[in-house]
Formats: C-alpha cells, sequence, structure tokens
C-alpha cells in the first residue's frame, strides 16, 4: 500500500502524502497551490467558472477533458495531469491559441468567467474535432456567462478549434504520457487526513474486501453527486473508497448479444456504444449533464445511487437491463426493475457494490424512446424522464415496456399501463385508454422541479409522443398535427 498520490501539475511533478479524502482540487488551486485563475462559482457542477483539464495517458498520446474541480476530490488526481488556465501560455509569455482568439474576439467581459471558458476551449481544441457552433456550443454548455458574451467567445471557437491541434502540449504528448505512466503505481492508494480514510483499490477484489472490511463507506466513482455532498450539505465522510482505478469497472465490452457497461464508464465513454444500438440515448446522454459532468458522472453512480429522478434507469428497466453485483462471496444478477426498494434504497446488501450492467442488443422490429422533460435544456434535473420499448406483429402491441423517473419514489415501470396496450391495436384509442391507466397507476409528488399535475400531465404526454413518432406511416399527417399541440 501507498499513502502519496503523484500527478503532473502542469510539467512539474507533484506528490502530496495522505492528501484530504475530500478536499476539492478547487480547494487546493486556491489555497496551497496558489493558481487562483480557477474560480469558484456554485460549488456544484453547474457554472463552469473552476473548470480545469485532466490529461491522461491514451495510447503513445494524451487525452484532455474538462472537468469541474470544485467536486472533483484531490486524490482523483493521482497518475494525471492537471492543467489550469496558467499553465496554457508560454514561457516567453506567447498566448495558447484559444486565448489568443478569445482577445481578437473580444471573448472576456468582466473576466470571472473567463478561465473556465478558456480550459473548456483548450479540452475542445484538443478533440480534433472542430469548432463549428455545434460542437462549440456542445463543448462549452457547462460553462455561464453572466454577462451574457456567448456570441464572441463561440467565434473564439470558431477560430481557434479548427483543425487539429499543433500546440506543444500536442508536441509533447508522447513525453507526457510515458511521464503519466511512470507515475502509476500498483500499488493500493490507502491515505488518512484529519480522522478520514481514502481507499483506492485497483481490482475487483480488493474493492469487495476493502468494501467488506468498512461496510459503512461511501463508494466514490465519478464524484458528480457525492461532491456536492461535501460543498453544499458539509457531510463528514469518514471513509471514501474510490472505485476509479478499478480495471474490471471500466470496462466496455460488447459480447454474446449484450452490452456490457462497468459501473466506472463514465457517460462520455459510453456515448459511442449506447448511441449506435439505440440512437434515442444520443439526446438523452447530451442534456443528461455538461461536457465536464459527463466526463467525470458515471453510469454505474447513477443507478446506485437510487434517484427517483436519475435519467438512466427508466432506459435500462424497459430494456431490461440486468445488474451485475458483487461481493466477496461472489457476483449475483439483478433486473434493473427490481434494484429500487425504495427512495434511495437499493438491494445492496452491506459489503456489496454494482459491478457492471448488462443490456441485450436490442432484437429486429425493436423500438426504444426515451425523453426528458426539464425546466432548461442544458445540465438540468428531469422534472420527467420517460422510457419506452415497443414491438408489434401486424400492427398490434405485442410486447411493450414503460418506465418513467420522477413520477414516484423509485424509478418505475408501469405495468399496469403495459397490460392495458398488450395485445391492441398500437393507435390513438388504445393510447388514451393507457393514459387513464398511468394516471392511476403513478402517483407523482409536487416538489421544486414541477407540480405533481404537471407531471401527470407530462408523462401522459410523453406517451401519446411515443405513439406519434412509432404509429404506421398512413397516420403521419395526423401525428404531425397532433404534436405540434402538444403542451409544452
Amino acid at each position: 500500500m501507498r499513502d502519496t498520490i503523484r500527478f503532473l501539475f502542469g510539467e512539474t511533478e507533484r506528490a502530496i502524502r495522505n492528501p484530504g479524502p475530500t478536499q476539492t482540487v478547487l480547494e487546493w488551486l486556491r489555497t496551497e497551490a496558489r493558481a487562483c485563475g480557477t474560480k469558484e462559482g456554485c460549488a456544484e457542477g453547474d457554472c463552469g467558472a473552476c473548470t480545469v483539464v485532466l490529461g491522461e495517458a491514451a495510447g503513445e498520446g494524451m487525452r484532455y477533458r474538462a472537468v469541474n474541480a470544485c467536486i472533483l476530490f484531490l486524490p482523483a488526481l493521482d497518475g494525471k495531469q492537471l492543467l489550469t488556465v496558467e499553465h496554457l501560455r508560454a514561457a516567453d509569455g506567447t498566448l495558447h491559441p484559444v486565448q489568443a482568439a478569445m482577445v481578437a474576439h473580444h471573448g472576456a467581459q468582466c473576466g470571472f468567467c473567463t478561465p473556465g471558458f478558456v480550459m473548456s476551449l483548450f479540452a475542445l481544441y484538443h478533440t480534433g474535432t472542430g469548432g463549428a457552433r455545434a460542437a462549440a456550443t456542445e463543448a462549452l454548455a457547462g460553462n455561464l456567462c453572466r454577462c451574457t458574451g456567448y456570441r464572441p467567445i463561440l467565434d473564439a471557437a470558431r477560430a481557434a478549434c479548427d483543425g487539429p491541434p499543433a500546440d506543444r502540449f500536442a508536441e509533447q504528448a508522447a513525453v507526457t504520457a510515458a511521464r503519466l505512466r511512470a507515475l502509476v503505481s500498483t500499488d493500493m492508494l490507502s491515505s488518512a487526513c484529519d480522522g478520514q480514510r481514502f481507499l483506492a483499490p485497483r481490482t475487483a477484489q480488493t474493492l469487495a474486501e476493502a468494501l467488506a472490511a468498512h461496510p459503512a463507506a461511501t463508494l466514490l466513482a465519478g464524484g458528480t453527486d457525492v461532491g456536492l455532498w461535501v460543498t453544499k450539505q458539509h457531510r463528514n465522510l469518514e471513509t471514501v473508497i474510490a472505485v476509479e482505478q478499478v480495471a474490471e469497472l471500466s470496462e466496455l465490452a460488447e459480447r454474446d448479444g449484450v452490452v456490457s457497461i462497468g459501473a466506472g464508464v463514465t457517460y462520455e465513454d459510453a456515448f459511442a456504444a449506447l448511441s449506435l444500438h439505440w440512437p434515442s440515448f444520443a439526446p438523452l446522454l447530451r442534456r443528461l449533464g455538461s461536457r465536464q459532468i459527463r466526463n467525470r458522472g458515471t453510469i454505474g453512480g447513477n443507478v446506485a445511487n437510487a434517484s427517483p429522478i436519475g435519467d438512466m434507469p427508466p432506459a435500462l428497466i424497459v430494456l431490461d437491463a440486468v445488474l451485475v453485483l458483487r461481493s466477496r462471496d461472489g457476483e449475483r444478477r439483478m433486473a434493473a426493475a427490481d434494484f429500487f426498494r425504495g427512495y434511495r434504497q437499493t438491494a445492496l446488501a452491506p459489503g456489496e457494490f454494482l459491478a457492471r450492467i448488462e443490456i441485450p442488443l436490442p432484437q429486429p422490429g425493436e423500438v426504444f424512446a426515451t425523453y426528458k422533460v426539464s425546466k432548461r435544456i442544458d445540465q438540468d434535473i428531469s422534472a420527467v424522464c420517460g422510457a419506452y420499448r415497443l414491438r408489434l406483429a401486424y400492427g398490434r402491441v405485442e410486447d411493450i415496456r414503460i418506465a418513467y423517473g420522477g413520477m414516484a419514489a423509485t424509478p418505475k415501470r408501469a405495468v399496469a399501463t403495459e397490460q392495458t396496450l398488450g395485445g391492441r391495436h398500437w393507435n390513438r384509442a388504445s393510447v388514451e385508454a393507457a393514459m387513464t391507466a398511468l394516471d392511476a397507476e403513478l402517483s407523482p409528488i409536487t416538489d421544486m422541479r414541477a407540480s405533481a399535475a404537471y407531471r401527470r400531465l407530462v408523462a401522459r404526454n410523453l406517451l401519446l409522443r411515443f405513439l406519434l413518432e412509432t404509429a404506421p406511416e398512413d397516420d403521419a399527417p395526423v401525428r404531425l398535427a397532433e404534436l405540434e399541440e402538444m403542451p409544452a
């Protein structure tokens, strides 16, 4: 075991012994590293003022990703490169291309948010995908400008990111990757600070053993939820067990008719596989959080925290996903629909963790859709999230799955509503009957995101939308007219 993390801060190797388990990278930057270009705005991963970039070795090169420093715990830097706005300028004072573009296009106003925008642009620059408006808008969705200066920032993105990366970071990528690989240790990190303990197992078995020894520990994946426990709720997490370095939990594979997603796989890394087989996942994942959040947040974490408004569980339920749970004694399998037992309560036993999610590949003729309704388009929590899977035979419903988030204390499958539709023609009359069943089956609450009445209306309308998008072609004129009349 070891008690020290090692990482590159810019190009300088840093070693921190017994780092604070829940000290944020933002706090470390501003109070200890004295790199104060990175700002605190919201302290919950919403505004992007604290955006920094994490670099990781990827083959012989580097992969750079924007993350929120305000909810990123310091031990997560182990084996990585941390870049802030201070690192972009060359030694002779020459600005980085994204900085120069921000100056040339007048992209800074009050300047508070500017370092975060610059770092998100730096990450976009290193994707090599270009600075077209759509790509730039998505890359910057997690950065808020209170002066409403988005147009010149988008102009800067177009000017700076048009082409493959050609800065000194790209030139030194092979050297940097080799330096990071040299920092990686096979020993488990076990550190302690101010009465808190941090463990970072490297295999699923050592994770199981650590959790058996500390059954009350907080499991940490991306930290996009747990980070707020610290910054907003001021919780003292006595023991934290991080899963990020567990290789098995980072595996993403397609085999034997199943897409297998390790519980530590991030949204961003799962995006391509999910969108390939189920295109409806693409808009959901783009809206699930900002790029910074998707670079850290994990699908396993979204499931295991058992939030009734999590966006992934309804889709996993209707796709008949299987959750593989693991402990020191071995594995057991469970349908996603059976995993949620009550408000933020799951079927996990003490010492057990979610290891992976297995989703059967779609069958011929099967249709899947998932929809999210929230107060704003980007990086907002759902008021209602609906998911649907349908198979028709000669115009009748042969099989259907319906599930919702935000309509009960848990993500919930609407079994009675499904039964109402079974065997019936897939048309407006059948769906209206199902809407009545849906009203009786689900009892949403009123809270800050939506009233119970609004949620009922949305749940009904989402089911109608699914009909309008999947009804036989001869109903197309009706479908389009009705879609325009649907309440927002």
